[in-house]
């Protein structure tokens, strides 16, 4: 027990802060017609955990270097499950949204310490086999995630895609704080308070600009008052990251090409992959009529073509450079995106499978090289924020994706219905409408708006595909070193001390 206990501690918090990523796609009609939640709501209800994970992952793990990586891991669990109640209690869109946020901060806090533990407690060879199991259990979390939140909805109710984690949580706080030790990073630290703050502002402002444009329109004095809280908060991050002595983020490393080519890329991944998603789920329940655990099963096509490309392509892709598994699969994510934006009034889920496996099988080879492509595109000693980086803009670019794809599938459907029509099939009202308008009518206009949105995301995994190719191409940046994953999350764990 003690010689693993460690990992199944810090394996219980990842599972859980990353199974609530898309846990809740298949939930969304459910919340939607229990709380009247709007198309802006449920937005908010997958971008309010993102965001605040994304915005706050290098700050809280700048914090953890001086406060000590356990307990600051054991408040994101405390935090984390205190949220989790909180969302399962809640009684209207706006309480869930904010609990959601609430859930996010708590899983910055376990997701920012989780490598630091494990490369406190583990060495040599068990510091492989204990990165290979934590790198699995990451990537299990996403792929059942669908699955277990339609068994969930449909079985005791959605509120308890929620109330699972409460256990979860008391026995990741037991057995943290029985066999982990406290840890960490040298001394004379300082945290860049400041820019966690600027770069929260940032984050934010663009986020809800990019969704308040959905129902407001772009030139909207609201949208465009978020846009420029946005700038302007952005202008302030790169004011403190040039004058604080320990940078939540060193800014000259977007002078790497190699760097800024990754960056681009993990920003584009998870937008494209995972984007659209929550939308699509919205379609194959309220358009389609499918269960929440029939709509689940439709994403297993996805989670398994990612699942069998990883296991297979680590031994077959080894040596091959990371520019071209990750640029590669970019394109193919792209690639699966537009062979999804093809629906019509008469479509079925069918539809989606040939798409759904394209972006598997780019998922699967994006997901296992994109960090080691951001650490071997750095210099040694900055290897601990090259991997925060990579992790906040992979989430910055989920929150951005679920933003700015929502607003793609309103505005085109607002061409083929009046907004508020529009706005209440999205939110999961699609019943209230039946009345007014034919069924084709409404399947049409839904149909036209997921394709709009899939056109989007499958654009924007191009754009990211290019450029991982054209720009991660030195030998050493990005090219060298990628060919074993746990050497690199190792160098990026005993770095973070020396950001």
């Amino acid at each position: 027990m003690r010689t693993w206990g460690p990992l199944t501690a810090v394996c219980l918090g990842t599972f859980m802060l990353l199974l609530d990523v898309t846990i809740a796609i298949v939930a969304l009609p459910d919340m939607a017609r229990a709380l009247d939640a709007s198309l802006s709501d449920l937005q908010w209800v997958m971008d309010g955990y993102a965001l605040a994970l994304a915005a706050l992952l290098l700050g809280i793990g700048a914090a953890a270097d001086v406060l000590g990586h356990r307990r600051v891991h054991v408040a994101g669990v405390v935090v984390f499950a205190v949220a989790s109640l909180l969302c399962g209690l809640a009684s209207g869109p706006g309480t869930l949204v904010a609990a959601r946020g609430l859930q996010g901060v708590g899983a910055a806090a376990m997701f920012a310490t989780t490598l630091p533990l494990l490369g406190s407690v583990y060495q040599g060879r068990r510091r492989s086999v204990a990165l290979g199991v934590w790198g699995a259990v990451s990537g299990g979390a996403a792929a059942v995630g669908p699955v277990l939140g339609g068994l969930l909805t449909d079985g005791p109710g959605w509120r308890w895609i929620f109330y699972v984690n409460l256990p979860v949580s008391v026995a990741a706080v037991w057995l943290t704080l029985r066999l982990v030790p406290e840890s960490r990073a040298a001394r004379g630290r300082r945290v860049d308070w400041a820019g966690t703050v600027t770069f929260a502002g940032f984050a934010g402002g663009v986020t809800y600009g990019a969704v308040r444009a959905g129902s407001h329109g772009w030139t909207a004095a609201g949208t465009l008052a978020s846009f420029g809280l946005a700038a302007l908060a952005l202008v302030c991050f790169v004011v403190v990251e040039r004058r604080v002595a320990d940078p939540l983020l060193d800014l000259r490393l977007f002078l790497r090409p190699a760097f800024s080519g990754v960056m681009a890329g993990a920003l584009a991944y998870n937008a494209a992959a995972f984007g659209v998603m929550a939308y699509t789920s919205i379609w194959l329940q309220t358009v389609l009529g499918m269960s929440p655990v029939r709509g689940g099963l439709v994403f297993l096509w996805m989670s398994l073509a990612a699942f069998v490309v990883s296991a297979v392509g680590g031994r077959l892709l080894h040596g091959v450079p990371v520019r071209i598994t990750v640029g590669g699969g970019l394109l193919l994510i792209g690639s699966g995106q537009f062979c999804m934006a093809v629906l019509d009034a008469g479509s079925g889920a069918a539809a989606l499978v040939p798409g759904l496996l394209l972006v598997g099988f780019g998922t699967g080879l994006v997901a296992p090289g994109i960090a080691g492509a951001a650490l071997a595109a750095v210099p040694p000693e900055r290897a601990g924020m090259a991997g925060g980086a990579v992790n906040t803009f992979r989430q910055l670019g989920y929150a951005l994706g679920i933003a700015g794809f929502g607003t793609a599938l309103t505005s085109r459907m607002r061409d083929t219905l009046p907004h508020e029509a529009a706005h209440t099939l999205a939110g999961g009202g699609a019943g209230a409408l039946r009345g007014v308008f034919p069924e084709q009518v409404l399947r049409a206009a839904f149909a036209s708006g997921l394709n709009t949105a899939a056109v989007t995301a499958g654009a924007l995994a191009t754009v990211g595909g290019a450029l991982v190719l054209a720009l991660v191409r030195a030998p050493g940046a990005g090219e060298a070193g990628v060919t074993d994953p746990a050497a690199k999350t190792l160098t990026e764990e005993t770095a973070a001390s020396r950001n």
